[in-house]
């Protein structure tokens, strides 16, 4: 018994000193492609951030952050999981048919709260037009594909109480019906929180009728497969190693149509809305219009004089594709970057028409909606 612990202690020492040894030699990632995001570096040593004990947060983040192969690591735990047949890793839920979940929460006081913006910013829009799309995530269409005893709330009721909550003058578009009418479609990435591109061109079809546009149909555009190895958000969170990655196609219309998009940052304009060096990156999803930007212009040759407000979450990206054919400009705005008073931004663009675009949950727990009261 004793030589077993010994070579259990010894194992255990090697470890840890090898891992020691690799953090020494192995230099520091800047950005995580698995997680889309920026990571912790070596935090600066002061005695004052030491004695207020912020030195040692910051450090344990960098830690966390800079594990050596993190990424194998978590995908080994997610595995183990899945195997002791555990429903859930990170957060992320393993449905069935590759379907990976994330819980919808009860909403709260900032859903109310959001609401109450809303109704607010419509006040402010006094002969203008303000049309509000919510989209209910996957967990709501598929709810047989959960793993038994798998909690979420209805975002049905939750869509119910914010339409009836809304001011009758906001034009509320409901496109859950129509969604799970269509649910056996590939309406939703299997790895990701956002709907496909078929998912936002039945969503489109909806804004159309809403906004008395003639919507295209689908033979109108040729369908492309642009990728096959799309691992998205979910996926990030559960790190599954045998999760089976999405497919991600392009609706490239048949009719004549150019536009050209403009970021309110140094980003370099796009002649077209893809920006396809996204598929050769994790964040494929990014290829539309270049991710997420505070504020993004875009012109279509269609010279009919209209224009858009989208004030928005990643959902509209791959919606506005479709809308743009029918506006001569479409002026996106995400509130997590960009604080404008939007009412006089319409004023000063011409704009009569305005869309809100968000996924049910993300509106309920974004307090950025805050900046449409101003």
């Amino acid at each position: 018994m004793k030589v077993t612990n010994q070579i259990l202690l010894s194992l255990f020492v090697l470890f840890i000193g090898g891992v020691s040894l690799t953090y020494v030699f192995t230099e520091d990632r800047a950005f995580s492609e698995t997680e889309n995001r920026v990571l912790a570096q070596m935090p600066t040593f002061t005695w004052d951030k030491f004695i207020a004990g912020k030195f040692t947060k910051e450090f344990e983040t960098y830690l966390s952050d800079q594990f050596v192969k993190k990424d194998f690591w978590t995908g080994l735990k997610a595995v183990t999981e899945k195997v002791s047949l555990k429903k859930e890793n990170n957060g992320i839920y393993f449905g069935k048919d590759g379907y990976l979940f994330e819980r919808f929460p009860e909403p709260g006081k900032q859903f109310t709260a959001n609401i109450n913006h809303l109704n607010l910013f419509s006040d402010k829009l006094q002969g203008l037009n303000l049309y509000v799309m919510t989209a209910p995530t996957s967990i709501a269409m598929y709810p047989e594909k959960l793993p038994k005893y798998a909690y979420s709330a209805d975002q049905l009721t939750a869509l119910n109480t914010m339409k009836e909550q809304l001011n009758p003058s906001i034009h509320w578009i409901d496109i859950y019906k129509p969604l799970e009418d269509a649910k056996d479609e590939p309406l939703y990435y299997h790895t990701d929180h956002h709907w496909t591109t078929h998912g936002a061109f039945i969503a489109y079809e909806e804004a159309a009728k809403a906004m008395g546009l003639q919507a295209y149909t689908k033979e109108d555009f040729t369908i492309d497969q642009v990728s096959n190895k799309f691992y998205g958000t979910y996926d990030a969170k559960a790190n599954d190693f045998t999760v089976t990655p999405d497919s991600i196609e392009l609706y490239k219309p048949n009719f004549d149509i150019e536009y050209t998009v403009e970021f309110g940052d140094d980003t370099k304009n796009l002649d077209g809305l893809y920006a396809w060096e996204f598929l050769k990156k994790r964040d494929q999803y990014a290829m539309f219009l270049n991710g997420n930007h505070g504020k993004v212009v875009i012109h279509s040759t269609n010279k009919n004089g209209r224009k858009l407000l989208v004030v928005k979450d990643s959902y509209a990206h791959a919606l506005i594709p479709f809308l743009a054919n029918h506006f001569e400009e479409i002026h996106m705005i995400d509130l997590r970057y960009t604080h404008e008073k939007l009412d006089h931004y319409m004023e000063q663009q011409d704009i009569q028409d305005a869309l809100v675009v968000y996924n049910i949950s993300t509106f309920a727990d974004d307090p950025n909606i805050i900046w449409l009261r101003q």
